[in-house]
């Protein structure tokens, strides 16, 4: 009895001790689940303002570097409408020998002609302006710099009724007129293109380098035709420019 006597005080005095642990670890449980909620909550309300402050900063910073960049563009717009060589007119002399097909937006211009049974077809380009080239000082000390000549790229197709051509790729210089390669062409109907286009102009003979001069002399292709057409392809590259200028700033405003 004595030995059972002892057994229940141990077993009540052991049990207020265990029926507080639970209570213990309970509130520990709570105070830990408070915790981490807060964090959640914290942590869902950074993630949802980080991106949209982020969205919000770029695109602030695009629409500030959108609207430099116009203001840019209508800078460079008033120089080019200032220069005195996009407000030339150019006229087309009397006596030119060609009708002069020019569409905006394209870079070069077509010209066609008659000579006789022959349709010449003429295709130019933009000049084009070499570097200045800076020259020793002089005996007084100036540097003195020179502008090289502009030119402009041609192509001249001499075609007979049949539909065979003959092909020039001509630089046209102030006063100078240079035929830089020449060659046969078949009709477009033709199967039988010709593999051999001759050897280098340059290297034909002189009589017949000047021969051919001459051949595209009698069919417009000279010195007076040539220096209107760099007049020309001169305000069409600053009309095409200022074109394209004013297209890129309705672009980017839009």
């Amino acid at each position: 009895m004595a030995m059972y006597a002892m057994l229940r005080r141990a077993s009540s005095a052991a049990l207020p001790q265990l029926a507080r642990r639970p209570a213990m670890a309970s509130s520990s449980s709570r105070t830990f689940h408070s915790v981490l909620s807060v964090l959640r909550r914290e942590t869902a309300t950074t993630t949802t303002i980080a991106p949209s402050l982020r969205f919000a900063n770029a695109f602030a910073t695009k629409s500030s570097a959108d609207e430099h960049l116009a203001q840019v563009l209508q800078s460079e717009i008033q120089c080019a409408l200032e220069d005195d060589h996009a407000q030339h007119q150019v006229e087309v002399p009397v006596d030119f020998p060609f009708d002069i097909e020019d569409n905006p937006g394209e870079r070069t211009i077509q010209l066609k002609g008659k000579f006789r049974d022959e349709i010449i077809k003429v295709q130019v380009d933009i000049p084009n302006v070499a570097p200045e080239e800076e020259h020793e000082d002089d005996e007084n000390g100036n540097n003195e710099k020179n502008d090289s000549e502009s030119s402009i790229p041609l192509v001249v197709s001499v075609f007979k009724e049949n539909g065979v051509s003959l092909e020039f790729g001509v630089t046209a210089f102030p006063d100078e007129i240079s035929i830089d390669s020449l060659s046969i062409k078949q009709s477009e109907e033709s199967e039988d293109q010709l593999a051999y286009e001759g050897p280098e102009f340059i290297d034909l003979d002189e009589n017949l380098q000047k021969a051919f001069h001459k051949y595209l002399e009698i069919r417009g292709i000279k010195p007076s035709t040539t220096n209107f057409l760099q007049e020309y392809m001169f305000a069409k590259d600053n009309k095409e420019y200022l074109m394209w200028l004013k297209n890129l700033k309705n672009f980017v405003e839009k």
